[in-house]
């Protein structure tokens, strides 16, 4: 062997070596389709609310209350300039108040057109991931005058949220109406 093959014949050694010790790449996973949205608790009920449908998250503002309109509308407050309308949601669907304290509650502010109201819930998770094959189109045990604003549902870990849709509810007409009669 000549001096100049030495080398080259030490680097082909050393690259031959190396591939054969170098373990493979790691194999390659489906990417998953996720899907989200707000969580909420309403009646001891999980919800999601699509993503782009609420546009802020606050603690109960402090308000005023409004005389001359339904009994679901709570008051109305001051949030940076803009007068925003607070809706008690369980009150709204006539449903039960959860044992969870006042501070819990949360408002969902939702704003479509020149529609700007806040949704008062018990409570809220943050952001929530579903896999799109977990998606469920009629999620049981949804009260009947809910039902209407719920647009299917994601199971996650033996949970079921269901999707509930805020466009929906400010097209209802009750929900626009508030003025008592």
């Amino acid at each position: 062997m000549s001096a100049q093959a030495a080398p080259f014949a030490v680097l082909t050694d050393i690259a031959r070596r190396s591939k054969s010790l170098a373990s493979g790449l790691p194999a390659q996973q489906e990417a998953i389709e996720l899907w989200n949205g707000i969580g909420f608790t309403l009646d001891g009920q999980r919800y999601v609310a699509p993503m782009g449908e609420v546009v802020e998250i606050l603690h109960v503002p402090r308000y005023t209350h409004v005389p001359g309109v339904r009994s679901f509308m709570v008051g109305a407050a001051n949030v940076r300039g803009r007068l925003l309308p607070l809706i008690d949601l369980a009150h709204f669907f006539d449903l039960s108040r959860s044992s969870r304290s006042q501070r819990e509650r949360r408002v969902l502010v939702i704003e479509r057109g020149d529609l700007f109201s806040g949704l008062v819930v018990d409570s809220v998770s943050g952001m929530q991931y579903f896999a799109m094959e977990n998606f469920i189109e009629e999620p049981a045990e949804t009260p009947d005058i809910v039902q209407p604003f719920v647009q299917g549902g994601y199971r996650r870990n033996e949970e079921i949220w269901k999707v509930f849709s805020t466009f929906a509810l400010m097209e209802d007409d009750r929900f626009s109406d508030v003025a008592q009669w």
